[in-house]
């Protein structure tokens, strides 16, 4: 644990008994005990929110891509009327030509 070795943990426990006494010790202990649990609720949650985080990105590139796929539907679609108008107002302009010329034939 944070490269600390069992040698160390005794020295360091041998200084604080010496430092603040047999009595003071249990109390710092329990804090210590809380400062860690709460550091590693806090670590849990920060990693749980990066998971949540790259999940929203994978959903987020999904839409993303389906978005472009809808925009190329209805730019295709769109094109597709612009033509069939363009085909109809051809079709009539000749519809058009066909009776006059008919109509020309008759007057002769």
């Amino acid at each position: 644990m944070f490269g600390i070795g069992m040698p160390e943990m005794i020295l360091i426990a041998a200084i604080a008994l010496i430092v603040l006494g047999p009595k003071k010790l249990p109390d710092l202990a329990k804090s210590l005990g809380r400062a860690l649990r709460e550091f590693k609720k806090a670590t849990t949650e920060l990693k749980e929110s990066i998971d949540v985080d790259n999940e929203l990105t994978d959903v987020k590139k999904a839409f993303d891509e389906m978005n472009d796929d809808i925009r190329e539907a209805v730019d295709v679609n769109i094109d597709f009327d612009n033509k069939t108008q363009k085909v109809s107002a051809s079709s009539n302009d000749k519809k058009a030509k066909k009776n006059q010329t008919r109509k020309r034939l008759k007057d002769l």
